[in-house]
């Protein structure tokens, strides 16, 4: 199988082709840089200009702008110029859906225009066509002839070009042969990467957007994998979860899909795209990239700095890297096999631990009924080191403890031992139904020991981390060895957090454990974090986001990376765009509307769009939709079928709980009863 990186267990960067936008190089190993998209009217040159500086002196390499129409198009020359007047060169992007005209007079001003090639020259309509070869090809001689101009006014002007596909907005061309897939994405793209190729133009810059982390990320594999096999090239690549939405479930679902590409080496430039004001995507930007600019090569325990103990590029893959699909393990209690991933909490370095601790991680006790209340997020494990609970527990909750303390308590049920590896191998006495292994996936001399000693075990649950700073690719290491070898022991993936910040420690656990899960690698998630290293305040332009109970954070982080690499649902999801130029209504006061009176409604998918274009294409992957439709007007939508249109924005929000209601989805908030023990 032709991979799609470098190298699957080494961090190496991709080789792409080398691309200019006005004075900044992009791709063939330059840095990689960061951008972000204004949210004010194209056509209010200061307020745009003022915006674009503020994202400029947070550190963004690229300002993209909105260029709806002709006017707007045009208006982006005197944008430039009021830039350049106050000293700022930084290359501006125009960013073009439907007009072809407007792209053409973009490219005559700024530095690199963006166009989606699902909506640039196709108007969708959500028809199924039949193609003959024939028909096809007639469709791909007209789009030809449409975007050969924009081609010959870029080679004219030096300017650049994004093909960026979205996930929700491919051609009904598109849809008709290869569905709402991964490999429609890339056909996408590729169908105008081979015109551009005709005509001698090379300038180019691709991106496989979607809201959802595991479409995303297979989109982005297989374009890397076909532009190899057809051109024995690639293209720089801009990455970016399109729709992530705002607050902590934003940058986890964006960290998941970049971060996961990021670790494999791919990736030239990155937006990260949060329905917040623009300057603040580009900090998280900066964490995700920071955490790549000095990595290296970096041994195992006791290898040399290009050793590789497994011989991990020998490997055979037991998977396809294009499509989800779980590991095979045996199922032990609730963990493994068809059961969802299980959250493990961490009380490590709690002094104590009372019934109200509890209450953090998804259990309130109700001291008057003496029962406990249990929430959807509630933890199925709780680790407490050396600690024994002298509290009755809630039925579901299991403990897990050290081998030392685990010799001492009574209760073996609700009990289990977390060995060491070469404390498990040398034990004289586990437990009879489940025991917890402790793994430094980078200690290769121990791991095989330990895969040795457990190959005929049924009772084993590994936990598995790793000291390398290629933390991500040493565990999928260890994990493929597992496959290889055809052991199938539940495995939990356990990632610990040393940062000072939360912005930077969400990044961490997303992309560690997030790109694992994608590939189908976990049965559980364990995250860990020194609380008292956390700062919550603003500095160098960062917002931090506030965390008054460390254990509710790393709970709640937990339960989110899980919800956001679609392995275990425990509450709404919120499909919001980021806001531009286009956008018709204040997004981030109606999407925080929106999810105060809907956030209780578990499983269910809500699009929040601000415009057309980012309407009932972007909102594929959604169940209902809110977007804007007009001045003060919005559209509702229930799937891709229109429910109401342009129904007045101030009722806009009861229209929708309206109808949940007929959809038989809602349930009254005060209705909502936990499940108690």
């Amino acid at each position: 199988m032709q991979l799609y990186c470098e190298s699957l267990f080494q961090y190496k960067r991709l080789r792409t082709l080398e691309v200019k936008i006005g004075d900044l190089l992009l791709g063939n190993f330059h840095p990689i840089r960061v951008q972000t998209m204004t949210t004010t009217d194209t056509m209010n040159t200061i307020a745009t200009v003022e915006q674009s500086i503020r994202c400029i002196e947070a550190g963004a390499e690229m300002v993209r702008i909105t260029a709806p129409s002709k006017r707007e198009a045009e208006n982006l020359l005197n944008i430039k110029n009021e830039l350049r007047k106050r000293g700022y060169t930084t290359p501006l992007v125009a960013d073009i859906h439907f007009t072809p005209n407007a792209a053409e007079i973009a490219a005559r001003i700024v530095e690199k225009v963006r166009i989606n090639p699902g909506n640039y020259i196709d108007k969708k309509k959500f028809e199924f066509i039949e193609y003959t070869d024939t028909e096809y090809n007639d469709e791909m001689e007209r789009i030809r002839d449409r975007f050969t101009p924009l081609i010959k006014i870029c080679k004219e002007y030096g300017t650049a070009m994004r093909i960026g596909t979205n996930h929700g907005s491919l051609s009904d061309r598109i849809m008709s042969r290869y569905g709402d897939t991964p490999m429609g994405m890339v056909e996408s793209a590729m169908e105008f990467l081979r015109v551009t190729r005709n005509e001698n133009y090379h300038n180019i810059v691709l991106s496989m957007k979607s809201s959802n982390p595991l479409v995303m990320v297979e989109a982005y594999r297989l374009l890397i994998q076909k532009m190899n096999e057809e051109f024995e090239a690639c293209y720089p690549l801009h990455l970016g979860v399109t729709e992530a939405g705002d607050g902590e479930d934003g940058r986890i679902k964006s960290a998941i899909g970049i971060g996961t590409l990021l670790e494999d080496g791919i990736g030239d430039t990155i937006r990260v795209s949060l329905t917040e004001d623009p300057e603040f995507e580009i900090p998280v930007c900066k964490d995700l990239v920071e955490r790549y600019q000095l990595r290296s090569r970096e041994p195992r325990v006791g290898g040399e700095p290009d050793s590789d103990p497994f011989n991990s590029e020998n490997i055979k893959l037991p998977y396809s890297p294009f499509a989800y699909s779980r590991r095979k393990t045996f199922s032990i209690s609730n963990i493994g096999d068809h059961h969802v991933p299980v959250v493990i909490a961490d009380f490590m370095q709690a002094e104590t631990i009372t019934h109200n601790d509890l209450q953090a991680i998804g259990y309130a006790y109700n001291r008057g009924l003496d029962k406990w209340n249990i929430g959807d997020g509630a933890a199925d494990y709780i680790y407490t080191a050396n600690k024994i609970l002298h509290f009755e527990l809630p039925g579901t909750l299991k403990i897990i403890c050290n081998y030392e303390t685990w010799l001492r308590v009574t209760d073996k049920e609700k009990y289990f031992p977390l060995f060491k590896s070469n404390e498990f191998i040398t034990a004289t006495q586990h437990a009879a139904s489940m025991n917890f292994i402790a793994v430094d996936a980078n200690d290769n001399e121990s791991a095989t020991e330990l895969l040795q000693s457990i190959r005929n075990n049924d009772n084993v649950v590994i936990c598995v981390w790793s000291s390398s700073v290629n933390a991500m690719a040493s565990v999928r290491s260890f994990i493929i060895t597992l496959m290889n070898e055809n052991i199938q022991c539940p495995v939990i993936i356990c990632v610990e957090s040393h940062h000072s910040t939360i912005d930077e420690q969400l990044i961490h656990f997303s992309t560690e454990a997030g790109a694992l899960l994608l590939e189908g690698m976990g049965d559980g998630i364990w995250l860990m974090n020194d609380p008292k290293k956390i700062i919550n305040t603003k500095i160098s332009g960062r917002i931090y986001l506030e965390t008054k109970n460390n254990h509710q954070f790393i709970n709640n982080t937990s339960f989110s990376i899980l919800q956001a690499t679609r392995t275990r649902i425990s509450k709404t999801e919120y499909i919001s765009c980021p806001s531009c130029g286009r956008t018709l209504f204040d997004l981030q006061e109606t999407t925080a509307k929106i999810r105060a009176m809907t956030n209780h409604l578990k499983g269910v998918k809500i699009a929040i769009m601000g415009c057309i274009v980012n309407g009932p294409g972007e909102m594929a992957d959604a169940d209902f939709g809110y977007v804007g439709s007009g001045p003060g007007k919005i559209t509702l939508y229930r799937g891709k079928e229109i429910v109401k249109r342009n129904v007045n924005s101030e009722i806009a929000v009861e229209e929708l709980i309206s109808i949940l209601k007929e959809s038989d989805v809602w349930i009254e908030p005060e209705l909502i009863t936990e499940k108690i023990l």
